[in-house]
């Protein structure tokens, strides 16, 4: 990795480092449930900062606008003692649906990436499991993510720790085989934020979907509805590709 790949991935770690209260997830609360030992960052040596869940020792998915773009991409976690540690990505496979500019064309894109990372992770962590359920409008589900403290934020600093928050399933444009969108509702923004990209969406403590898109109210980006892409639709793409790695994904 050059010296300025490499001085930017460090730049993204220092940025991690919270100066203040935090507010990771917008609404959300610090989160140990056992999900949380499958949750990674994704950082881009371009100052992107995503999240990822582990699926097998070395195996990540995440959202694919997290791994592209720039020219360097690694697996980020904390140590035991606290100490930031840097992945190298060994193999990334892009969905081929994938459309980088989907939202400013109004195209449909399938936003998900698979990771295999050069070595395992520590034994701490734990695989998720994932869910082939598409739960439908007004059920409750968790979104979670290592994202932004606050988006008012300047810094553009996060807390390095994972969150989550409930919201309830929404269907602005009627169900869908593809996508799946969150509201906190209420008068207070609740949902993901910067960072959250590529983070889990859960219910009954199993992965359905991974979030790709926030928006908020007015001139806001975060906090009002987010996006996230099935992951069951996409079974077939995720058992290639792990089959290929030799890779095993549970599922329910």
């Amino acid at each position: 990795m050059s010296r300025i790949c490499l001085a930017a991935l460090t730049l993204c770690l220092s940025l991690m480092l919270p100066v203040g209260p935090v507010r990771a997830v917008i609404g959300g609360t610090a989160d140990t449930s056992p999900l949380a030992r499958a949750g990674v960052m994704v950082l881009g040596s371009g100052g992107s900062v995503c999240s990822g869940v582990m699926l097998d020792d070395d195996l990540v998915i995440t959202a694919a606008h997290c791994v592209t773009g720039a020219a360097e991409h690694r697996v980020h976690f904390r140590d035991e003692d606290g100490m930031p540690v840097l992945l190298e990505i060994g193999e990334t496979v892009v969905h081929p649906q994938f459309v980088p500019d989907a939202i400013r064309t109004r195209r449909r894109s399938i936003d998900l990436a698979l990771i295999r990372i050069a070595q395992p992770l520590p034994m701490r962590f734990e695989p998720a499991t994932l869910s082939m359920q598409a739960p439908r409008a007004e059920t409750r589900v968790r979104l979670a993510g290592f994202g932004l403290r606050d988006e008012a934020d300047s810094s553009g600093a996060t807390s390095g720790n994972f969150h989550s928050v409930e919201l309830d399933v929404i269907e602005p444009y009627g169900p869908s085989s593809i996508l799946i969108w969150l509201s906190g509702g209420g008068s207070m923004p609740r949902g993901g934020c910067h960072g959250d990209s590529g983070g889990p969406i859960s219910r009954d403590g199993h992965v359905f979907a991974i979030t790709t898109w926030t928006t908020g109210n007015g001139s806001a980006s975060c906090g009002a509805m987010t996006q996230g892409v099935l992951l069951g639709p996409q079974r077939s793409w995720i058992e290639a590709v792990t089959a290929d790695w030799n890779r095993h994904v549970s599922w329910r």
